[in-house]
């Protein structure tokens, strides 16, 4: 399952942002050249975050050596084929007039003006943000579920008072609360993106009174706070999605710096609504018509690199749910 969430992950925000289905779902099909150049990226990348003396791989990228060498070519390849779109959709003039061109976000881009570099830079921070999270939040999500038929069974009876699963809107996926709150609390345990950073502008003082000097590296962990019992209770370990709900059945608004999943502040998540709608509809598409049994029954490793994945995949046995056949 994690692979096909991730072929599909792939493909949804390729459409999204340069308008273009590179048929990942396809498995009679080679990866994309593109697909291939992320992945390798993203694990260097991580790899360097974690290493405990950054001055190999600075010394490896000052000689354009083993890993340094391929994160460069793969990064080299990611903006050829972007910057080969740019040159295309320009071409093709839908980059002027100030319009927005076609509905995807390259379109939009170029029709407001902007810089061909600002462009690419911009398209590319979308495919890296939309492409991964989004896949590993469902796929350990499906894998909680599986663990949980009572949680599961409430999901489904969300999804069917719905109405037609299989023409599923925008506002019927507005609606599911339950689904959200699954998501939320899946998230909480397996955050797809396990720690993050910035570095400080300026002098400043964090709230418990902690200075920070400008240049300074701030990391929080969002997989650690997840789990902390002082944010989240004595139950924190515990798979719970009705800890997100109030007693209407809405959603509560938590803190983000409590729940810093989609970051907080003026760095916050510009596409954390498209996120949720992504994810509860491939949720309501998959849980309306199939119960997936994993075919390992111990917990999965949970891998931390730039995007959180399960080692090994998902591998489930599909069936199709009663009613569905």
């Amino acid at each position: 399952m994690q692979e096909v969430l991730r072929r599909f992950a792939f493909d949804t925000i390729c459409h999204v942002s340069l308008g273009i289905d590179p048929c990942c779902l396809d498995f009679s099909r080679a990866p994309p050249p593109l697909a291939a150049a992320f992945d390798a990226a993203s694990e260097i990348s991580a790899m360097r975050a974690a290493a405990p003396v950054s001055a190999v791989w600075r010394l490896k990228r000052v000689l354009n050596l083993g890993s340094e060498r391929e994160l460069k070519e793969a990064v080299k390849l990611v903006r050829g084929c972007v910057d080969e779109m740019i040159s295309e959709r320009i071409k093709n003039g839908g980059g002027g007039g100030g319009g927005s061109g076609g509905g995807d976000l390259l379109s939009r881009f170029l029709g407001a003006g902007l810089e061909d570099e600002m462009v690419r830079d911009m398209v590319i921070s979308f495919l890296m943000a939309g492409r991964d999270t989004t896949s590993s939040a469902v796929t350990w999500l499906l894998w909680l579920l599986s663990g949980h038929r009572g949680i599961e069974k409430r999901a489904v009876e969300e999804i069917a008072s719905i109405g037609d699963t299989q023409k599923l809107g925008f506002d019927d996926l507005k609606e599911m609360n339950f689904i959200q709150a699954c998501l939320c609390e899946s998230m909480r345990l397996y955050p797809p993106v396990v720690w993050d950073s910035k570095h400080a502008a300026e002098d400043d003082v964090l709230p418990d009174g902690t200075p920070v000097s400008r240049g300074d590296r701030v990391t929080y962990f969002q997989y650690g706070m997840g789990r902390m019992e002082e944010l989240w209770g004595s139950d924190r370990l515990e798979f719970r999605p009705d800890r997100w709900l109030d007693r209407a059945g809405a959603v509560k608004k938590v803190s983000p710096y409590k729940y810093p999943v989609f970051q907080a502040g003026p760095r916050v998540c510009l596409g954390k609504e498209m996120a949720f709608i992504q994810m509860k509809y491939v949720v309501a598409s998959v849980l309306s018509r199939f119960e997936l049994v994993p075919v390992r029954p111990e917990t999965p490793a949970f891998v931390p690199l730039l995007t959180a994945y399960m080692a090994g995949g998902f591998n489930v046995r599909v069936r199709r749910r009663r009613g569905q056949e």
